[in-house]
C-alpha cells in the first residue's frame, strides 16, 4: 500500500497560507512564494531569495521521511533533500541572512555548472549548501572566520545534519572533505570539488576581483578556476560587471 504525504507536505492539508508575498533583501521587490518552494529569483534583480517561511514538514525530523516525503538522497535529481538541507542551514544561520544568501548563490552556480560538468549531484548540491556551514562556529571558538578555521569547525556540523537522513557513509565522507577543504584544497580531488570550488569562487567575484584590470582578470580565470564551465560563467560575470 502507497504512503500518503504528512499533511504538512500534502497540499490537500494546505491552509490560506499556502502563498505569501516577501521583499527581496538586495532591492526590496515583492517575491511571491508558495510555501514549498525553497528559493526563487527576484524578476527585478536577479537575486536568488531565500523562503522566509520554509517549513520541510517530518524531513526535520522523522525516520521515514524517505517513504513519506520522497526524501531519497541517492535519487540524484530529488529536490526534496536539497530543500530539507536548506532548512537545516538556515536553522545554523539563524538570522545571519549574509551566510544563507550566500550559501544559495553557491548552490544556484553549482547547479549550473552541474549541468555541463559530470559529477554526482548528490554531493554537489549537499556540499554547496554547507560548505560554510562552520563559519560560526569558527567565529566562537577562535574569534575568526578564516578559511582554516572554517575547514576545522565545518565538517563536524555537516556530518551531524547528514546524519539525520539516509546518506550513505561514502556520499558523507565525501562531502565533509569537501566542506573541510573548501578554501585551502588541501583534502580533495574529484570533479564535486572542482564544481564546489568554482561555484564559491563565482559568488566571491565581486570581493576577489573588485580591484583587477582586464589582463589580472584573465590570469585569476586561468589559474582559479578548476571547470572549463566555471571558467566560461567568471568570464561571462566579469564581462558583465566591466560594461555595466
Amino acid at each position: 500500500m502507497a504512503i500518503g504525504r504528512c499533511p504538512g507536505q500534502d497540499s490537500r492539508y494546505w491552509d490560506s497560507d499556502v502563498a505569501f508575498d516577501a521583499p527581496c533583501p538586495n532591492c526590496g521587490e515583492i517575491v511571491e512564494f508558495w510555501k514549498d518552494q525553497p528559493r526563487l529569483r527576484c524578476s527585478h534583480c536577479g537575486q536568488k531569495v531565500l523562503n522566509p517561511q520554509l517549513d520541510t514538514g517530518c524531513a526535520k525530523w522523522c525516520k521515514f521521511a524517505v517513504d513519506c516525503f520522497g526524501l531519497d538522497p541517492t535519487g540524484q535529481q530529488d529536490e526534496s533533500f536539497c530543500r530539507a538541507l536548506i532548512q537545516k542551514m538556515t536553522e545554523v544561520f539563524g538570522d545571519d541572512r549574509k551566510r544563507i544568501e550566500h550559501a544559495l548563490e553557491v548552490l544556484d552556480f553549482a547547479e549550473t555548472i552541474l549541468q555541463t560538468e559530470h559529477a554526482d549531484p548528490l554531493v554537489v548540491r549537499a556540499a554547496a549548501v554547507l560548505h560554510d556551514i562552520g563559519i560560526q562556529e569558527a567565529e566562537k571558538k577562535h574569534n575568526s572566520a578564516a578559511g582554516k578555521y572554517q575547514e576545522i569547525e565545518g565538517p563536524p556540523i555537516a556530518r551531524a545534519i547528514l546524519d539525520k537522513f539516509d546518506v550513505s557513509d561514502k556520499h558523507t565522507e565525501h562531502i565533509c572533505r569537501i566542506v573541510g577543504s573548501h578554501h585551502s584544497a588541501s583534502d580533495a580531488d574529484s570533479p564535486e570539488f572542482d564544481i564546489i570550488w568554482d561555484a564559491d569562487r563565482l559568488a566571491n567575484i565581486p570581493e576577489e576581483c573588485g580591484q583587477k584590470n582586464p589582463q589580472q582578470l584573465a590570469d585569476h580565470i586561468a589559474t582559479m578556476f578548476r571547470t572549463a564551465t566555471g571558467k566560461k560563467l567568471a568570464t561571462e560575470k566579469l564581462l558583465n560587471e566591466e560594461s555595466a
